[in-house]
């Protein structure tokens, strides 16, 4: 059943204002001089969302659910699950309102992520390999003790404030080409894409997953959503089984292209960012520039923009 949501650049545009206290306008890097330069015909631009107070974009959703929610909302306190990022970004809100919060991880969580999450104030429950089983395990508590429950990337709420991205860099690069961004369960890419079409409709926006875990490729070549039997990638953050309707069909709608890499390019990737600029970023946080090196899509001339989605050490020896 379609539960098309059709996004207006209004919808970014007041969550923009909502969040702008709360968030760092991040840097967006012109990328010139290289040592290895992936793309010679091409400008490139990096987004680094990974320099957020949590380390990552998710901070933009999450905060824009909390303006969002209203005193009752707030005082069950805030629960959701997540590889990490998210549930960060969701501590970090309910630090912000001076509430618990209660963050499911897979067992596959980074241990530094999970203390930073300890450090925000936030209850962590480490239950199942992936993050459709910490989910399904999230849902079951929220029910049970009436919190409110923030979805990492199933929400318009949540994707509206992801989008706001789009706004900062297509402001700044008004003649940009194409946007490439790493995906996950979708909220991400869903937001910017729904953003940059509705300011540049020809705009070319391309997907970047693991190809240990397909999820968003599989079901676009399905024609539906697909649940995967398993995920098998190092980029724990781009690996849920199943993503949901709302995010399949945004990015039906919005994301011209979705190409898979390997782990391996990713590593590589988040080398190349380090060496070359000093920006620490985890595997997702790679993934938008291991696909333009691999050039397993046709770049062309023009301004090209990636996502440095979220930081970690990957890329630092």
């Amino acid at each position: 059943m379609s539960v098309f949501t059709q996004l207006e650049l209004g919808d970014f545009e007041r969550a923009s204002d909502r969040i702008r206290s709360s968030i760092r306008q991040t840097p967006l890097l012109k990328a010139k001089r290289l040592f290895h330069n992936p793309l010679p015909s091409s400008q490139l631009f990096l987004k680094l969302e990974n320099l957020q107070p949590t380390g990552s974009f998710k901070i933009r959703g999450a905060m824009n659910t909390l303006s969002l929610l209203n005193e009752e909302e707030k005082k069950r306190g805030l629960i959701t699950a997540s590889g990490g990022n998210h549930g960060l970004a969701v501590a970090y809100a309910a630090f912000m309102a001076k509430v618990p919060s209660l963050i499911f991880l897979p067992t596959t969580t980074p241990k530094q992520k999970i203390e930073k999450l300890n450090s925000w104030g936030a209850t962590t429950r480490v239950t199942g390999d992936v993050w459709d089983e910490s989910n399904q395990a999230a849902l079951e508590e929220a029910k049970e003790n009436e919190m409110t429950y923030v979805h990492p990337f199933a929400d318009v709420r949540v994707i509206q404030g992801q989008g706001t991205i789009a706004l900062e860099v297509i402001k700044s690069v008004p003649k940009l080409d194409t946007l490439v961004v790493a995906v996950g369960g979708g909220g991400l890419i869903a937001g910017i894409a729904a953003a940059a079409k509705n300011i540049k409709p020809n705009i070319r926006v391309i997907g970047v997953e693991p190809i240990g875990a397909p999820t968003h490729f599989r079901s676009r070549a399905a024609g539906k959503v697909i649940k995967l039997d398993k995920v098998d990638t190092r980029a724990g953050t781009l690996a849920p089984k199943k993503t949901e309707i709302l995010n399949f069909e945004l990015i039906q709608e919005y994301v011209d292209d979705l190409i898979l890499v390997d782990d391996m390019s990713m590593q590589k990737a988040a080398e190349w960012l380090w060496f070359e600029f000093g920006v620490a970023a985890e595997l997702s946080g790679a993934a938008s520039i291991a696909a333009l090196s691999d050039k397993v899509f046709e770049t062309g001339p023009g301004n090209i923009c990636s996502i440095i989605c979220g930081s970690g050490t990957d890329g630092i020896p």
